[in-house]
């Protein structure tokens, strides 16, 4: 069976830092990760297709991944970074795709959960730059916190012909044991049609060195039931996840913690259709 993982990253602590590593417990990230150190998990875990995902706001990282994309058969697609806020974001798209590599381009994302506004996606300077996003057949990917779902649904809801890609089913509270508000969040969003989430992040949301499957059964079994098989992907997070788990963990949780036959859309048939892989 076609295995996509739909989320991990790479980065090179030569070519810049990733701020966003610090602290004691994110210290085992604090190295380079490449696609050299990625194949070999993923390609024994039988993945055979991927989409790299941005890790940081600078304008740089997107030509570089796209270009990486170019070089790198397991990378199918690339969701990348750009300035939603700025006039000329329609033109900037155009100008990313133009790019070698740039037909890999399949979305965008902004590290929104670090926006000290809860309803940063609903500024009327971001709405014009979604819109832009839709217009060039693009996805948008959001990576947030459980009080900032409220917010990705109204964006959803007013933006109908955009697909709003939840990541990390909106980090929901796995080390408390806590489901609300965040289900209630999470089913909101996902009444909408034009959503999707994905499957990933999930161990490094509960205890990093003693969590288990059933830690993170209820928060899988609340995304199932919202979503659906058809509008959920796996991803790895890969490297965060090498934090609590291996990247080959975090394939074998996917399958554990939902149905045999749901298998074939979650590990495969969402993601290449909503990124058009």
């Amino acid at each position: 069976m076609t295995v996509v993982d739909a989320h991990h990253h790479v980065w090179d602590l030569s070519v810049r830092d990733q701020d966003w590593i610090t602290g004691p417990e994110l210290a085992p990230l604090r190295r380079d990760f490449t696609m050299k150190d990625l194949e070999p998990g993923a390609r024994a875990a039988g993945v055979d297709r991927t989409v790299l995902v941005q890790t940081i706001t600078v304008p740089e990282e997107t030509p570089e991944f796209l270009a990486l994309a170019e070089e790198h058969d397991l990378i199918a697609g690339v969701v990348g970074w750009t300035d939603l806020t700025r006039p000329d974001v329609a033109e900037e798209l155009a100008r990313l795709r133009e790019l070698p590599g740039g037909r890999h381009l399949k979305g965008i994302r902004h590290q929104i959960q670090g926006e000290p506004d809860p309803e940063w996606l609903l500024r009327p300077d971001v709405t014009r730059g979604l819109a832009a996003v839709a217009d060039a057949g693009l996805v948008y990917d959001l990576v947030v916190l459980p009080h900032q779902l409220p917010a990705c649904a109204r964006a959803a809801a007013d933006l109908p012909g955009l697909t709003f890609v939840l990541d990390h089913l909106g980090k929901p509270p796995v080390a408390s044991g806590a489901l609300e508000p965040w289900a209630a969040g999470l089913r909101a969003l996902a009444a909408l049609p034009n959503t999707v989430a994905k499957l990933s992040g999930l161990v490094t949301e509960a205890d990093l060195a003693s969590w288990t499957v059933e830690d993170l059964r209820p928060y899988a079994d609340v995304a199932l039931e919202a979503f659906g098989p058809d509008r959920l992907m796996y991803g790895s997070d890969w490297p965060v996840c090498t934090l609590a788990a291996s990247y080959g963990d975090t394939l074998d949780l996917v399958r554990r913690l939902t149905p045999e036959h749901d298998h074939e859309q979650i590990l495969a048939t969402t993601a290449i259709r909503v990124y058009g892989l």
